[in-house]
């Protein structure tokens, strides 16, 4: 996804490398640790990935840059890794773009919410979105909510200045 579909230029990768990646996995185990929950080597190697990407990654992308060697990994393997991140906050799926990104807010339950570039698939997860009484009005329709993802569509700054 962070390759630019159009022709005018683009920033590089907003993805994590080197000390802040080590930071962000170590603060991941530590909270899975407080949680009584367990950060599995595959676990934390699809969370890395997502990590590096800065951006959406689709499952097939994970599956195939999961091995540290260059090999794939079990479909299932990624999937399973993929559902824990979600349901612990590490990772938010983007429905629209079938796709996952890690979580920038680290610790904080919230709406999720993306801002999604139609020109160049640009995504930025964007905090203090709060979607007006929908929480009043799925408990008046009997829900229970258990998350909520908010997309927008527009355009970045350089597609929309291009």
């Amino acid at each position: 996804m962070g390759m630019s579909a159009c022709s005018h230029h683009h920033q590089a990768s907003h993805g994590l490398e080197g000390a802040p990646l080590s930071g962000a996995l170590e603060a991941a185990q530590v909270r899975c640790v407080r949680l009584n929950e367990r950060m599995t080597p595959p676990r934390r190697r699809v969370l890395e990935l997502l990590l590096q990407a800065g951006g959406p990654m689709k499952a097939y992308d994970l599956i195939a840059k999961f091995g540290e060697n260059g090999a794939a990994a079990k479909p299932p393997t990624v999937y399973r890794a993929l559902d824990f991140l979600s349901r612990q906050g590490f990772a938010h799926r983007i429905e629209s773009l079938n796709a996952y990104m890690a979580c920038r807010f680290g610790e904080e339950t919230h709406t999720a919410a993306f801002l999604i570039c139609g020109c160049c698939g640009e995504t930025q997860e964007i905090e203090g979105v709060a979607p007006a009484n929908l929480e009043g009005a799925a408990k008046a329709a009997g829900y229970t909510l258990t998350g909520v993802t908010v997309e927008a569509r527009g355009l970045c700054t350089p597609c929309a200045s291009a």
